[in-house]
């Protein structure tokens, strides 16, 4: 009797006999399989990192142990006269990055919380098909096309306008060109954008529409609701899409390179050229030998540090708002 009502329960309680009896002999084992499976995929990620690390390292500490803190701190960049310093190619790096971040933000929120809480059904599918889809176009083409289509229609014409009536402030100060410091900070915004409106859209998805009933009941607008009920809770997970976002941004190649300007040094003003880590890699590196090459190799060592932190802070960022 004990039996049968053992069974009965575990039958209620969606477990089928036959699993039950599966899970001292053939399934017990299947999970020891999985399990392994899936420790040695684990080691595998983190041994073939492990081995990008220390042979790239390798490689580049000939150019380290010559050049020392002055190979991150100086902006010399000479070849041929066997000067590394990749300062000016941090700053670009970083600068882009920011830009991007300062375009793509507000509009990737907005195309987010447009298609979650305000889009009509029959508007809310096109939308988010179009933003997916952005996500899949190459890097070479958004650079193709932001240097014989942005360029000329919007880039040349924003940078002038800004050189003309905001040159008075070091951050806008001409000459002027569309090759620039903006210029491959505007691209890059349109690169991350699917990224992070992706992201922040599935993690608004999540908020319970209790919290929303909630605050209309309170007498919110939706605004007010928005802002009350619905960016608190998806705070975290919209501050790691960034963050992926700024990942993308920071280590984005062809498309910079073609519209940052190739020029080597710290420049205050955006709308004048400048250089990025990942450009003067794939610019570079063609003609390079011996010690350029070596140098190059940790200008790509040095990205992948800063990479790493980003990545490192985003995941601290993230936790400490999840704890609060």
């Amino acid at each position: 009797m004990q039996s049968e009502a053992k069974t009965l329960g575990d039958v209620a309680a969606g477990v089928a006999p036959a699993a039950i009896e599966n899970r001292t002999g053939i399934g017990r084992r299947a999970d020891s399989l999985f399990g392994l499976l899936t420790l040695v995929s684990g080691s595998l990620v983190l041994i073939v990192l492990g081995f990008m690390v220390v042979s790239t390292t390798n490689t580049a500490l000939p150019i380290f142990s010559s050049e020392g803190l002055s190979f991150v701190t100086s902006s010399n960049w000479n070849p041929a006269a066997g000067n590394y310093g990749i300062l000016a190619f941090i700053y670009g790096t970083l600068v882009t990055s920011i830009i991007a971040l300062v375009i793509a933000i507000p509009v990737s929120l907005g195309i987010a919380l447009y298609v979650v809480e305000a889009a009509p059904r029959w508007v809310r599918g096109p939308i988010t098909y179009a933003v997916d889809l952005l996500a899949a176009v190459p890097s070479v083409v958004y650079g193709l096309w932001g240097v014989f289509v942005l360029l000329p229609l919007f880039l040349q014409p924003a940078v002038a306008l800004l050189s003309e009536y905001l040159g008075f402030l070091p951050i806008f100060a001409g000459p002027a060109s569309g090759l620039s410091y903006f210029g491959a900070g505007v691209v890059l915004a349109i690169m991350v954008i699917p990224i992070i409106s992706s992201l922040s859209r599935e993690v608004i998805r999540t908020v319970p529409d209790a919290d929303r009933y909630a605050a209309y009941a309170l007498g919110a607008t939706r605004w007010e609701m928005i802002r009350g009920a619905v960016i608190p809770r998806s705070r975290a997970g919209i501050v790691g899409a960034v963050m992926l976002g700024l990942g993308r941004a920071l280590g984005e190649t062809i498309a910079v390179a073609l519209l940052v300007g190739s020029a080597t040094r710290i420049d205050p003003s955006v709308v004048r050229p400048g250089y990025s880590m990942a450009a003067v890699i794939a610019n570079q590196f063609q003609e390079a030998s011996g010690d350029h090459i070596r140098a190059l190799v940790g200008v790509g060592v040095v990205l992948f540090a800063i990479t790493i932190l980003v990545n490192v802070a985003a995941r601290l960022m993230v936790w400490r708002m999840v704890e609060r």
